[in-house]
């Protein structure tokens, strides 16, 4: 188990992470003083635990944790702070714990263990799902059976795109020019493919396949272990598949026709 600890009080947050480290589960713990560098942290590593001080120097807590679940889904976000007044935001980002200052050894244990049964829940589900995505013809994606609707097809299409790159990661510029064809990737273009992106994101983690995804400072890309596609086994020569295909490999892109030419 990976925790990470924020908080601008070095006296408390010394404190927190020698009580995380002393848990029963004996955690890797990883403090900072400064949301920026927690953040820096978090794209090179996923934690599965953030405790979080709400009110930091240089950055509100509550805006941290939405940027750790940006980069970073899965990890259960506990919050500590001397204002009780908090607890509201707190509860609607559906924050995994909420601690009070001065934080007790025995609350401690009993938030951590809490979010690390849930952790072992979502890991135990995510063993059980099938998560099939096929190419031929046109693009879909199905967990157990279900199919996944995409509120933005854009965000549907920077999927196929990032299927289509076999695991390579996609600089946000890259990806950016397949969506919007001869669009400049100015700052309010920027905002609206993060739109995009965040979309994806939300839509993945609602149908509990959000690690599906993975960003870094190389980009974004898929994660082809989690998940069957026809085109991989394509390309491992899977003759059941070979035998499948039909000539046409994502019908409503035009940039899938480059594949689609080396297919055929």
């Amino acid at each position: 188990m990976r925790i990470l600890c924020v908080d601008d009080e070095k006296l408390i947050l010394d404190l927190t992470v020698s009580m995380c480290r002393a848990l029963p589960q004996k955690p890797e713990v990883t403090g900072f003083q400064k949301a920026a560098d927690a953040i820096e942290w978090v794209r090179l590593h996923k934690a599965d635990i953030a405790l979080l001080d709400i009110n930091l120097s240089d950055m509100n807590g509550l805006k941290l944790a939405a940027m750790i679940k940006e980069l970073s889904p899965n990890t259960a976000i506990i919050f500590l702070t001397g204002y009780s007044e908090y607890a509201v935001d707190a509860i609607a980002m559906h924050a995994s714990g909420y601690l009070m200052k001065p934080v007790s050894e025995e609350r401690l244990k009993a938030e951590i263990d809490y979010a690390a049964e849930n952790i072992a829940l979502r890991k135990a589900a995510r063993g059980k799902r099938n998560i099939v995505i096929k190419t031929f013809g046109n693009f879909h994606v199905l967990v157990n059976g279900e199919a996944v609707h995409f509120p933005r097809s854009r965000s549907k299409e920077l999927l196929a795109y990032l299927v289509d790159r076999h695991g390579s990661f996609v600089s946000r510029a890259a990806a950016f020019s397949v969506l919007y064809e001869n669009r400049q990737y100015d700052r309010p273009m920027q905002k609206q493919f993060d739109v995009i992106l965040r979309s994806l994101r939300q839509t993945l983690e609602d149908y509990g396949i959000g690690d599906i995804l993975e960003m870094g400072k190389g980009g974004i890309r898929v994660v082809p272990v989690l998940f069957d596609c026809d085109l991989y086994r394509f390309y491992d020569g899977d003759a059941g598949t070979v035998n499948a295909y039909r000539g046409e490999y994502m019908s409503e892109y035009a940039w899938a026709s480059i594949t689609e030419a080396n297919i055929s």
